[in-house]
């Protein structure tokens, strides 16, 4: 009989030899998965025990990450051994190899990207309800899209439509996290002006894909994501700052060009005396029609730098967290 950590942090257990075959078989568990002989004494993975060798070798699809040897790979121990880890985050590394990634795999990464960006995109064009519909299921969708990413970095095939996996792995952890770590940070950047927002979006950027790729709660993610990038926070902010350089530049541009068409009107509109609402409505047609095509260009352009964005934070993530198994179903 064994006992095993799942990726969940949970013990699991005691089960029979022929039932751990079973969940190699079905992909359930993989060669770093902690198991325990019962009355053993020590966690080990899967892969060091003989009698499962051939299960492990039946596997179809697996690849064994960087890690897969070391005990500390899954479960409790993992949850322990990251946070003690001395965390690095090598910012040039990390583009230059998003951008090999992107170069060998451009349909497949700009596929998913645009995807994902063509739902939530079409969402904000829905009245009342789009913006909701786009919060909620913001953390579903880019769970999925950073998995086909990660998954490419670790040498396994995947599709276009493994973008949609966030829905039946983990849907509400990932509608929550996706949601929490968006309201509360724009809660920071809009009530306790702009320095805690700034912190809490760089320190809580891996909380989606640590519920996605790790299985963990949303809170959990978001503490793990917390902890460690908190070490390496500048270093982690000068990475999101290079790779999102379009799009911030783009933003800049946008919000400039709109306030030198909206100042001068405001400040004629507070001169002419009594309002004229006719003139106002002509007025904010005016800014609407500017403002919309300035904000459709900076969407194209967040389309155009996002799989590279991506990229370049996978890689990172992958260097932070290393890689874990899931827990049995």
């Amino acid at each position: 009989m064994y006992k095993l950590i799942g990726g969940d942090q949970k013990e699991y257990g005691p089960v029979s030899a022929d039932e751990l075959r079973h969940w190699i078989a079905e992909g359930r568990l993989s060669a770093q998965s902690l198991v325990q002989a019962e009355g053993g004494g020590e966690w080990k993975p899967v892969s060091s025990f003989p009698e499962f060798a051939g299960a492990l070798a039946g596997q179809v699809g697996q690849v064994p990450s960087a890690d897969a040897a070391s005990p500390l790979a899954s479960g409790a121990a993992w949850s322990a051994e990251v946070p003690a880890r001395q965390p690095e985050v090598q910012v040039g590394r990390c583009l230059a190899l998003s951008w090999n990634l992107l170069t060998a795999n451009f349909g497949l990464l700009f596929g998913a990207t645009f995807l994902v960006w063509l739902i939530t995109t079409g969402c904000q064009f829905i009245p009342l309800i789009g913006g909701i519909i786009d919060w909620l299921i913001h953390g579903v969708l880019y769970g999925g899209l950073y998995l086909i990413f990660l998954n490419r970095i670790r040498g396994r095939p995947v599709s276009i439509g493994d973008v949609f996996a966030g829905f039946s792995l983990g849907f509400v952890q990932l509608m929550l996290v996706g949601f929490l770590t968006k309201l509360l940070t724009l809660i920071g950047l809009g009530c306790c002006l702009v320095l805690p927002g700034l912190y809490l979006f760089v320190a809580w950027i891996f909380s989606v894909p640590l519920v996605a790729d790790k299985r963990l709660e949303f809170w959990s993610a978001m503490e793990m994501s917390r902890k460690v990038v908190t070490r390496v926070w500048f270093e982690t902010f000068g990475l999101v700052l290079l790779a999102f350089l379009p799009v911030i530049l783009s933003y800049m541009f946008v919000q400039v060009m709109v306030s030198f068409t909206v100042f001068p009107v405001v400040e004629d509109l507070m001169r002419s005396g009594p309002p004229d609402f006719s003139h106002l409505m002509d007025v904010m047609m005016h800014v609407a029609k500017l403002s919309i095509p300035l904000a459709l260009l900076s969407k194209f352009i967040l389309l155009l730098n996002l799989p590279f964005a991506l990229g370049a934070l996978m890689n990172a993530y992958e260097n932070l967290f290393g890689a874990r198994t899931a827990p049995p179903a």
